[in-house]
């Protein structure tokens, strides 16, 4: 029996962060030289923290940007999910999760460039960009495509 498919999913959140002209923040991870890969932000809802808590913290400890910075649009009808794949089960979250369950928010960010700053205090990114939709499957690392599909499309009306 396959010991992974018996460890739980870490709970966590996922941001579209949308620009004015509706492209979306994407930062390459610190952490994934090997590929040339791309993620929204996102991490794990801590104990006593509703999601949307999470959502603020997970978005300012990645890009610098604050809550007042931003405006909510909508949020996900449902959780997604996606499984990682069995190479990188103990080395993302040291063992202990097979992937991630996940509430989604779709938010727009009313502020200037300058103010992203993603040299955190734990910084995650090693560089980021705005980018159009539909180019986000291209560059998305290929374990997280699906749940970037269901998102999307579930946001299109919003992202159009």
């Amino acid at each position: 029996m396959d010991k992974n498919k018996q460890l739980p999913l870490r709970v966590g959140v996922g941001i579209i962060l949308l620009n004015r002209e509706n492209e979306i923040f994407v930062g390459k991870r610190i952490d994934n030289e090997e590929f040339n890969a791309w993620q929204m932000p996102q991490g794990g809802i801590n104990k006593n923290e509703t999601p949307i808590k999470a959502a603020f913290r997970e978005l300012k400890e990645e890009t610098g940007i604050m809550k007042k910075d931003v405006k909510i649009l909508s949020v996900s009808k449902n959780w997604l999910y996606y499984d990682l794949p069995k190479n990188l089960i103990k080395k993302v979250f040291k063992g202990k999760y097979k992937g991630q369950k996940q509430k989604w928010y779709i938010m727009r960010f009313y502020g200037k460039n300058h103010k992203i700053n993603i040299q955190t205090e734990n910084p995650e990114f090693q560089k980021w960009k705005w980018t159009p939709s539909k180019k986000l499957k291209n560059i998305i690392v290929s374990f997280k495509k699906k749940l970037y599909r269901e998102i999307l499309k579930e946001f299109e009306c919003i992202i159009r």
